[in-house]
């Protein structure tokens, strides 16, 4: 998905300096990176990867400030305006070496911090970029050594929607999952309590089912068959209390080409975390239809349209139910 131009913006770069199994260090600068277009091109690319990037953590700070300090420290910042963008940056770098100390496998890197304003939205990226080396043609045409910034590689990032936050959503704060202990570590920076409500997860990715089957525009067998395939794989996830993995997801239930749809559920937008157990409950609307009016209140599973036990009208706007049972003939009798 493409993200927003940016319209203003704030920019830094800090160095988190860190061997395997050692302590950290920082290396800070001063004052924040002069606007330019290579810096606007930098945050576009970068934003784009992360937006790209499958697995996220999703959730909200952490009601500790003392021990997760860094939503104190954006209120100062955002709220209250008691420290500026450089100060934040520098204090949220001292919050980072503490974690990245705590967890050996954590590397180093260049620290991009970036509060970025647009049409839409207000948010603070981080992300702890690595270099790489590789080669260039010099205006003499010699190959030269050329280091640049590592972003295909992104591994470690975070986002907070400083407006969401704001208004009191229940989720705000994302994170790149990545590798567990990495992943950890950057969470516990950030303060975020990525917390999963079995039954409201389970319920958005029912809805992101079924607007994947709105968009690709499939045929009603088709659609059942998507539909019952992920009734059956979910509910065996809940009977036997595995949590769900949103590649998994799609690699059963569309068969043909998971990569479609793991590219619809990992979709930024739907905001599918995965990682919690499918709540029974929520998946019955993939096989059933339930529906009431007025004066009536009506459920029935997909398989009753196939076989012609329900038969909609379109053109009537009508649905014809068969095979009714003696219990309900004898009811309608006596009216």
């Amino acid at each position: 998905m493409t993200q927003p131009s940016p319209l203003a913006t704030e920019l830094i770069l800090h160095r988190l300096i860190k061997d395997a199994h050692g302590p950290a260090r920082v290396e800070l600068r001063s004052t924040p990176l002069p606007s330019s277009e290579a810096v606007l091109r930098l945050i576009e690319r970068i934003g784009q990867h992360y937006a790209d990037r499958p697995g996220k953590g999703y959730g909200k700070f952490e009601e500790d400030e003392e021990q997760f300090p860094v939503a104190h420290l954006l209120r100062s910042h955002v709220v209250e305006r008691s420290l500026d963008f450089v100060g934040l940056s520098q204090r949220m770098m001292e919050v980072l070496r503490v974690r990245a100390s705590e967890e050996s496998l954590a590397e180093g890197g260049y620290v991009l911090i970036a509060r970025v304003r647009n049409d839409a939205s207000d948010w603070l990226f981080v992300a702890v970029i690595s270099e790489a080396s590789g080669s260039s043609v010099s205006q003499g045409l010699d190959v030269i050594d050329s280091a640049h910034l590592d972003i295909g590689n992104l591994r470690v990032a975070g986002r907070v929607d400083l407006t969401a936050w704001q208004q009191g959503a229940e989720r705000y704060v994302s994170f790149l999952k990545g590798r567990g202990d990495v992943a950890q570590y950057f969470k516990l920076f950030l303060g975020c309590n990525d917390l999963v409500l079995a039954l409201k997860e389970t319920r958005k990715l029912v809805e992101t089912l079924n607007h994947f089957a709105d968009v690709e525009k499939l045929e009603a067998p088709v659609r059942d068959q998507l539909m019952e395939r992920a009734h059956v794989y979910l509910d065996e996830l809940g009977e036997a209390s595995e949590p769900v993995d949103l590649d998994q997801i799609a690699a059963q239930v569309w068969p043909q080409e998971p990569q479609r749809l793991a590219t619809a559920l990992h979709d930024q937008d739907a905001e599918l975390a995965g990682g919690f157990v499918p709540d029974r409950r929520a998946i019955k609307s993939l096989v059933r239809f339930k529906a009431k009016a007025t004066h009536w209140k009506l459920e029935f599973d997909r398989g009753s349209l196939r076989n012609g036990a329900v038969v909609y009208d379109r053109t009537a706007d009508t649905l014809v139910l068969s095979n009714i049972p003696d219990s309900l003939k004898r009811l309608l009798l006596e009216e």
